[in-house]
């Protein structure tokens, strides 16, 4: 991930505070505001850290208590940045059934965890280009994820910003040696995430010619973009593809997002 130093930087749900700190000591961008879903109480219990007191001695404005889906938490923050950063982004594992019913509530009874991690992610996405980025910057929103399981079946390259005006630029290798003591943390508990292979990807409304990101190959038959599979060599492979149970688990997964992008256009 190229830093300019030149940006004014929105960090997102960002765990123990370890990407914004090194974000901080290597790269030192012009503006930087860190923020985290835990209160401060709840950060310094579950992770034996001292990088938010580290950040604030350094300068740098923490939010606790953030959550990008609500607006009632960050009210007071200004479109002033040029970059909106979620690293890895994860809702908190569900521990009982009585938890997942009360997640889905407000969704319908025919979501399921695929669903819910798509509408996190579709959320910052809507906040960044509507309260959080500057009219006049660089306007750019960047998510990393895993290329594991969950993360590889919520299509973020084609799903996530259908009808919300904005371009999906491309994507690059995260590298996290480019930020020394950054740890991947896991969403609800001081457990640090294997470290498997890892893409960030970018949007934007604006023009961005100059990032160089590899383009979202998947677009043309003989592909599965539900899937992410293919090229299809063969039509007994595509066939094959089309009969499997991960096409038929990804296929309801899309009918699950089609149906909640359908009941967000009539919430508006």
């Amino acid at each position: 991930m190229n830093i300019n130093p030149n940006w004014r930087i929105l960090t997102v749900g960002d765990g123990d505070l370890s990407f914004s700190l090194s974000l901080q000591r290597h790269y030192a961008p012009l503006q930087l505001t860190a923020t985290v879903f835990d209160s401060e109480t709840e950060l310094l219990e579950k992770y034996n850290t001292d990088n938010l007191l580290q950040l604030k001695q350094a300068g740098v404005d923490v939010i606790t208590e953030f959550d990008v889906t609500n607006k009632n938490t960050w009210q007071h923050i200004h479109a002033q940045y040029d970059v909106v950063i979620f690293q890895f982004p994860l809702i908190p594992g569900v521990k009982s059934k009585q938890e997942f019913e009360a997640l889905k509530a407000n969704y319908g009874d025919d979501f399921s965890i695929n669903t819910l991690n798509r509408r996190l992610l579709r959320k910052f996405l809507t906040h960044s280009f509507t309260h959080f980025l500057a009219p006049k910057g660089a306007r750019l929103a960047c998510i990393s994820s895993k290329d594991v399981k969950p993360y590889i079946e919520w299509n973020i390259e084609s799903q996530l910003h259908v009808n919300l005006g904005i371009e999906f630029l491309g994507s690059e290798v995260f590298e996290i040696g480019d930020f020394p003591g950054y740890r991947i943390r896991n969403v609800d508990r001081d457990k640090h995430v294997k470290n498997t292979g890892a893409r960030s990807y970018f949007w934007s409304d604006a023009p961005h010619s100059t990032l160089a990101l590899t383009p979202f190959h998947l677009l043309d038959e003989p592909c599965c973009q539900v899937c992410r599979a293919g090229p299809f060599v063969t039509e007994q492979e595509k066939t094959a593809h089309d009969t499997s149970k991960k096409h038929a688990r990804m296929m309801d997964y899309n009918r699950q997002w089609q149906q909640y992008l359908a009941l967000e256009k009539q919430m508006k």
